[in-house]
């Protein structure tokens, strides 16, 4: 076992390399564990338009490639590995890593948010070539076109009022009769002229990987089992996200749905554990406020580092009355 680090980041998307780049600049030695999906979910987004700093725009992966080459250069340790296990209970906390234990007196949780999917080979294949997750980052490149989006929640509600700001027609698929979404948002989305509905339906193939873009979807009726074809320039899945939390069931207060609970900036309720980008933001989900909350981690972890030198002068830990403000939030 190595020397115990000062920082530990366990992740590698835009929250993580944040993350490292900060903490490299403050001399604080930053080990970072890649993780099975090395730059996270945008390796797998094709033309980034949204992120300051680019005029034109940048595939997914090239800005990742940017941001790992910056973290590096500044002097971040970066292991392509999977955490397989930590131990937040202890201090120095220790992560686990193909096979082999390290310790971190502060540790950086990054690993992020998958987006729930159907699971269909058609539509990993056609992935970033009109199959999207995200109507915010890709609504934009659909003007006047038609789209479809899968699902009958408030996720799949939001995609589509959004997508009806570029998109000539949303066609929205649920596998019910009804929608499982808040009223509110059901209200919206039945007003919307742009909006109309296949109910009882999912879909079974997305069309077009001849191609190499998608022209249309085929469709199977739940009630009735028969097929039909509905022809659309873009599939948006909006059914849910997952964060990655695994790791960390039992040792950190989590929400309802399974997101890092943080509290004052990217405080975790473990003092010295720190969460940014996805796996705690169940709302925003963009490359730059994960970014941005991976600056902020760092910060917060070059503070805490600065108070265990100095535990005089240190802040108090977060308490009850923070924690009760946070779940009002």
């Amino acid at each position: 076992m190595a020397d115990t680090r000062q920082v530990i980041i366990v992740g590698s998307g835009a929250a993580g390399l944040a993350a490292a780049i900060y903490a490299a600049r403050a001399n604080t030695g930053p080990l970072l564990f890649e993780g099975r999906q090395p730059g996270g979910q945008l390796t797998i987004t094709t033309e980034v338009e949204n992120y300051p700093g680019f005029e034109n725009a940048i595939l997914g992966p090239d800005l990742m490639t940017h941001m790992r080459a910056q973290a590096a250069r500044f002097g971040t340790e970066i292991v392509t590995a999977e955490v397989e296990s930590v131990n937040l209970k202890v201090t120095p906390f220790e992560v686990v890593a193909d096979g082999e234990r390290h310790t971190a007196h502060t540790v950086i949780i990054a690993t992020g948010a998958e987006a729930k999917l159907l699971g269909l080979k058609s539509e990993a294949k056609l992935m970033g070539h009109g199959v999207s997750a995200c109507a915010t980052c890709d609504g934009y490149f659909f003007k006047n076109q038609r789209v479809a989006v899968v699902g009958g929640g408030d996720t799949a509600m939001e995609e589509a009022n959004f997508l009806t700001k570029f998109a000539s027609e949303v066609k929205v698929i649920h596998r019910r009769g009804e929608l499982r979404a808040s009223k509110i948002m059901q209200d919206r989305a039945l007003a919307n002229p742009k909006i109309s509905f296949v109910w009882d339906s999912e879909v079974e193939e997305v069309l077009g990987g001849d191609t190499g873009k998608v022209t249309g979807v085929r469709l199977m009726n739940l009630k009735s089992g028969r097929n039909s074809v509905l022809e659309v320039d873009g599939l948006f899945i909006g059914i849910g996200h997952q964060p990655n939390t695994k790791l960390f069931q039992g040792q950190l207060e989590l929400t309802p749905t399974g997101y890092i609970r943080t509290f004052t900036g990217t405080r975790t309720s473990i003092p010295g554990v720190f969460a940014a980008g996805d796996v705690q933001d169940s709302v925003y989900r963009q490359a730059i406020t994960a970014a941005g909350s991976g600056c902020m981690a760092a910060l917060d972890a070059e503070r805490y580092l600065e108070e265990l030198k100095h535990p005089a002068h240190a802040l108090p830990s977060v308490g009850t009355l923070d924690r009760d403000a946070a779940r009002t939030k």
